[in-house]
């Protein structure tokens, strides 16, 4: 039974790897069709999603079905219950990737974005992608000093987002109401992108060490929008 216990979890622990992984993939590849107005691999992220939400239909079903018939207890209770919680993370995380290249498939042939927030954009991207990388490595390796240094680039993400605000605030602003929104939703998006990549981290830190580290207070309980719940 222990045996078979054990090759279950290692099992989930490589479907959640692989999801991360797949996440990143698709916010790197949403991010360069939002820079370039590139259709194709907007098109790209949008069909492979399925993928993202078959593993995490699959990883939900085996740690549902580990409670069930394994009946964990204590570390190993701890364990399948994380594995829930970062499934959620990580779908989350893909949902948000998709929500970029809808937006760049949207606009297209146009440019979503003007000019003078590409940089933004590029770099946000840049953060986005090394932290769904750094997740991916936090859960294969179950490091909790790795994963507590996720908030440092969760930390370089905010600092961007609250910038791009003040080129929205700006009274030279000329580019309308339907750009300025646009960029109000990508900007979250990749914000939250990497507030979930933080609770990955903190799962995992909790998984090793039994204490749930304190949650950054920006990380809010209820996401204010309404239009995208539970991201």
């Amino acid at each position: 039974m222990r045996v078979a216990y054990n090759e279950q979890m290692t099992e989930l622990a490589d479907m959640l790897g692989e999801m991360a992984g797949l996440a990143g993939t698709a916010m790197e590849r949403a991010t360069q069709s939002l820079l370039q107005a590139d259709l194709t691999l907007a098109e790209q992220v949008i069909g492979e999603h399925d993928k993202i939400t078959e593993l995490s239909t699959l990883c939900e079903e085996r740690a549902f079905a580990l409670l069930a018939l394994q009946a964990p207890v204590a570390g190993d209770l701890r364990s399948v219950v994380s594995g829930i919680q970062i499934v959620a993370d990580i779908d989350r995380m893909g949902a948000l990737a998709l929500h970029v290249a809808k937006i760049a498939r949207r606009r297209h042939p146009n440019h979503v974005l003007p000019e003078e927030v590409n940089g933004y954009f590029a770099e946000m991207g840049r953060i986005a992608v090394s932290i769904g990388a750094a997740a991916k490595e936090v859960l294969e390796s179950r490091d909790p000093e790795r994963a507590a240094r996720l908030v440092e680039d969760d930390e370089a993400m905010d600092d961007l987002h609250s910038h791009l605000f003040t080129v929205l605030m700006d009274r030279e602003w000329k580019h309308g109401v339907a750009a300025a929104i646009d960029i109000t939703l990508l900007g979250r998006f990749y914000e939250r992108f990497a507030d979930h990549a933080v609770e990955v981290g903190r799962r995992v830190i909790f998984l090793v060490t039994g204490k749930l580290p304190e949650e950054p207070e920006k990380i809010e309980k209820v996401d204010k929008l309404t239009s995208y719940p539970n991201l």
